[in-house]
């Protein structure tokens, strides 16, 4: 925390100079007992935020607030959920209030129980809930100084409930030097950067603590502070008499450093090596200072904290409990200066009095430790495993490095820093961090490069460097067979079960059958019977036109299981597996959370995962925009991660949404780069995305012949290509264009392998599109109609927006062809004002030429239509007409019932009608014609 400099300047009590602005516009902002709000406090170290903090706490605590205060420890950043510790561990007894999900997963999280490490969320939803308890009716404010310190898993639970503390009663605080947050930590806090203190309440600072200082004194003091509260009270106390006239020879923060290291450096003895403990101890916890000070090799004891306290480094909180530095420099300063050998006996002090919390412990440990010991290296690794499954993979990593730096030279020194490796590739986004430990991991043992750990972490490099799937797969495949046969094919060897999942990801990217058998192999020899994850991943993301239809029992289970455990890596995973089922809506809400988490600073690989199945979903369903800034968002990730071989997902929904709204040639531009990177990478399933993107924006353009190319290079007609999962999504693609392209025998050839292999089983998507498929080629009038009735009829399919409202146009089109031209105006209607929405403008610009051939003119989009409604006016009255409700026709237009009622109010008398039974003789609707 920020020094304040003596009562009367800027300590409590005595009012702050120059800051009744800033004060009230932070009170304004927090709306302490009027309903809560949040705040992050910027501004340069020692601008006077700590002091800020203190005169609020004060101000709120006099009031009758309730008041908690936190602060970030340098030293345990490191150590997840830490912070969350200070501010909790008083309200233990709370905890009982909660319920039992919120409960054990806030003890799982602070250490005080083990467990599944429990999703982030969960401990955020449980934090909340708990601080509302804790009110109990009464403000609350919550303060948090040093953010930037504050470890990372509990800086995204306050980030989260910062976004929610509006309106709960709840006020939230937290102070940060400007510069010193990454991206996304403080997220959900809005910002009030502290300026420095204008000339006049700098000169009245100045003078009411130095009242004595010669003017040229003061003219320099004032010129070299430049508004900073903290220089202006330390400085005048370092200087010698003439030494105001001497220039400026250091930075500001680089003389304040300096200042604090001398008033440390004027400590007895033992108060220096007593400090030395707190500092490196980081939580203040006077328990476990005093008893660390009691052992004979420290040379210090509590009682020689008086004279730390008489030089106002720390002080003590009211309860008496816990110390707290006044400035995080002096925290610096006093390890800066101390020995390396009276730092590595001060940490083996601290572990030896922190038994019973094996984290930290090990951690001291560690840093005591100078020459490889097996015994601190194995409890370090043993603390990564704590973190791990509280959810801190990061925090993980780091210990296990450390771990492998204890190590002696051998297997176990090389399993360690694979194991880090794969850490930071898979999960934590530490990518270049990960090359460092593999190579390290490969000069430890040869061995090293063999582990399961090292080849999953290496596949990840590959894909995501300069290396190809070819390659990958053969190194993993390999590590896979092999630890297979030394430990067996065990279902809980958590490496195994990892390296399957990324064999898994590798094999997709391949679309090759034979990429395929080494993971089949080992999924079916799992024991005792492998993780159903792994099992439906063998079905839908390997060959879903084949054997996708057969895993809906065992994805519902998996679907089943998500309501009761959020973890992001099974979220992500059950995505995966219910992609080529179209049943990522499923998991739509949980990818999301996913996602929130990810943006606070979560695991990137979910984060990214999230993000893809979110666009594919936005796309299908039409929710186009928000794919398109979803993909964006996923991009910048990639970019930022280094997770290159999955941005072409991204590049893929930005090229077929384009494509979809008519702006092909930029979407053929995009396609271009997915499949070059595709064909230099040996992907070529990222290529079959590209094919698909570019074969709908040629078909929307009119070039049937360049999109049933592009279609059959992912697919030929007549067959669907084993192990191509996008096949499914192209072959209607390709049926539409080779039947406007003049060849309907190979059209008819791709709806009969499509037919023979069940597809339509797959999902409502694709039953509407085998039946729609089948309508195009026959040529049949009578026939080609009531298989597109069965096409709109398929329970389900009004989900799929943009390919529903195509099947319509092509109804609509046989319909006229069929001299039904009246009758095909309904469905060319609906279709007309689905492509307007989307923003499909070639799609409805065939649309309304159909529906001028068919006799209606159409004006320009947005002028009213027939009877004077537009074009969702007549939507909405064709579907009363047929019998819905307004719940059911807003379910149908993804409207709401009050805008359906609206609407009707305004058809009604345009109409000249009375009732929903007269829309149908109003709008000249044969009977019959209900919904499609």
């Amino acid at each position: 925390m920020e020094d304040r400099g003596a009562p009367g300047a800027l300590g409590t009590g005595d009012p702050l100079i120059g800051r009744d602005d800033d004060l009230r516009l932070v009170r304004d902002r927090l709306r302490i007992g009027s309903g809560g709000g949040a705040l992050l406090l910027g501004g340069e170290a020692g601008v006077g935020k700590s002091a800020l903090l203190d005169e609020l706490a004060g101000a709120a605590g006099a009031a009758g607030a309730q008041v908690i205060r936190a602060a970030g420890v340098e030293f345990e950043a490191d150590c997840g959920y830490s912070c969350l510790n200070q501010i909790l561990f008083p309200f233990l007894g709370s905890l009982e209030q909660l319920d039992a999900t919120l409960r054990e997963a806030l003890r799982v999280a602070l250490g005080f129980d083990s467990g599944r490490p429990p999703e982030q969320l969960l401990v955020s939803n449980a934090v909340l809930r708990l601080l509302q308890t804790v009110a109990g009716g009464r403000a609350l404010l919550l303060v948090v100084d040093d953010l930037p310190w504050v470890d990372r898993a509990s800086t995204a639970v306050l980030g989260f409930v910062a976004r929610r503390v509006n309106g709960l009663g709840v006020s939230l605080v937290a102070a940060a030097r400007s510069g010193e947050l990454r991206p996304q930590e403080g997220t959900g806090f809005p910002v009030h950067d502290l300026p420095p203190l204008d000339d006049d309440a700098a000169a009245r600072l100045l003078g009411s603590r130095f009242p004595g200082l010669a003017r040229g004194a003061r003219r320099r003091l004032l010129a070299e502070a430049g508004g900073n509260p903290l220089a202006l009270l330390e400085l005048p106390t370092a200087l010698r008499p003439a030494a105001a006239d001497s220039p400026a020879v250091l930075p500001l923060t680089r003389r304040l450093e300096t200042l604090f290291g001398s008033r440390v450096a004027g400590l007895p003895a033992p108060s220096r090596r007593l400090l030395l403990l707190a500092a490196l101890e980081g939580t203040g916890d006077l328990g476990v200072l005093q008893a660390a000070a009691r052992r004979r090799e420290t040379g210090c004891d509590l009682d020689d904290l008086a004279a730390v306290e008489r030089e106002r480094l720390v002080h003590i909180e009211e309860d008496g409990q816990r110390l707290r530095f006044r400035h995080p420099l002096i925290r610096s300063a006093v390890v800066g200066q101390a020995l390396s050998g009276e730092r590595r006996a001060a940490h083996a002090a601290l572990a030896q009095v922190l038994a019973d919390r094996p984290e930290r412990r090990a951690w001291h440990l560690g840093e005591a430790t100078l020459e490889p010991d097996e015994e601190v290296a194995a409890l370090l690794e043993h603390a990564a495993g704590l973190a791990l499954r509280r959810g801190d993979a990061a925090g993980a990593m780091r210990t296990l490095v450390r771990s492998a730096d204890l190590s002696p030279e051998g297997p176990g020194r090389s399993r360690r820093l694979a194991e880090a490796a794969y850490l930071g590739a898979e999960s934590t986004g530490a990518l270049s961090s990960a090359r460092r430990l593999l190579d390290d991991a490969r000069e430890a043992t040869p061995e090293g490069a063999g582990s399961l750990h090292s080849a999953t972490a290496s596949a990840l490099l590959l894909l995501n460097g300069d290396g190809d799937v070819a390659a990958a797969h053969r190194l993993l495949s390999a590590a896979v067979e092999s630890a297979a046969a030394v430990h067996g094919y065990r279902a809980d060897d958590r490496a195994l079960v990892d390296a399957l999942h990324v064999l898994a990801v590798v094999c997709f990217f391949g679309a090759r059958r034979d990429l395929w058998e080494v993971y089949y192999r080992a999924v079916d020899r799992l024991a005792p019977e492998p993780p159903a994850i792994l099992a439906v991943l063998g079905r839908t993301f390997s060959d879903p036109v084949r054997t996708g239809a057969a895993a809906h029992g065992r994805l519902d289970a998996l679907m089943a299981a998500l309501a009761d455990d959020a973890d992001p890596v099974l979220v992500t995973r059950v995505g995966t597996g219910a992609l080529y089922l179209d049943r990522l809506g499923e998991v739509r809400e949980p990818a999301w959370q996913v996602v929130r988490t990810g943006r606070d600073g979560g695991a990137a690989r979910r984060y990214i995962s999230a993000l893809i199945h979110l666009c594919l979903d936005d796309y299908l369903t039409g929710l186009w925009d928000e794919a398109v800034e979803l993909a964006d968002e996923g991009l910048r990730a990639c970019e930022e991660h280094g997770y290159h071989a999955f941005a072409w997902y991204f590049r893929y929904i930005r090229a077929i949404v384009l494509g979809s709204r008519g702006r092909t040639a930029e979407s053929l531009a995009t396609a271009a780069e997915v499949i070059g990177w595709a064909d230099r990478h040996g992907a070529p399933c990222a290529a079959h995305y590209a094919h698909h993107a570019a074969a709908v924006a040629a078909l929307g353009d009119g070039d049937h012949v360049l999109a049933r190319d592009h279609a059959a290079a992912v697919s030929p007609p007549g067959t669907l290509a084993s192990h191509a999962p996008h096949a499914l999504w192209v072959a209607a693609v390709l049926v539409e264009a080779a039947v406007r392209g003049g060849r309907r025998e190979e059209a008819a050839a791709h709806v009969r392998a499509m037919r023979e292999a069940g597809v339509a089983a797959v999902s409502s998507r694709h039953a509407m599109l085998v039946q729609a498929s089948e309508a195009l080629c026959t040529e049949d009038d009578g026939e080609a109609l009531r298989l597109f009735e069965l096409a709109l009829a398929v329970p389900g399919a009004g989900r799929w927006r943009f390919e529903r409202a195509r099947v319509r146009l092509a109804y609509g089109e046989r319909l006229r062809r069929a001299r039904a031209s009246v009758e095909s105006r309904t469905p060319l209607r609906a279709a007309l004002a689905v492509f307007e929405e989307l923003g499909a403008r070639p799609w409805a610009v065939r649309a309304e030429q159909e529906l001028r051939a068919a006799g209606e003119g159409r004006r320009p989009s947005g002028a009213p239509g027939d009877h004077g409604l537009s074009a969702q006016q007549l939507e909405i009255a064709r579907l009363a007409s047929s019998g819905l409700t307004n719940k059911q026709i807003g379910e149908r237009l993804f409207l709401s019932h009050r805008t359906v009622g609206a609407h009707l109010y305004q058809i009604f008398p345009k109409l000249g009608v009375t009732s929903r039974a007269m829309l149908r003789d109003a709008l000249g609707t044969p009977p019959g014609d209900g919904p499609a």
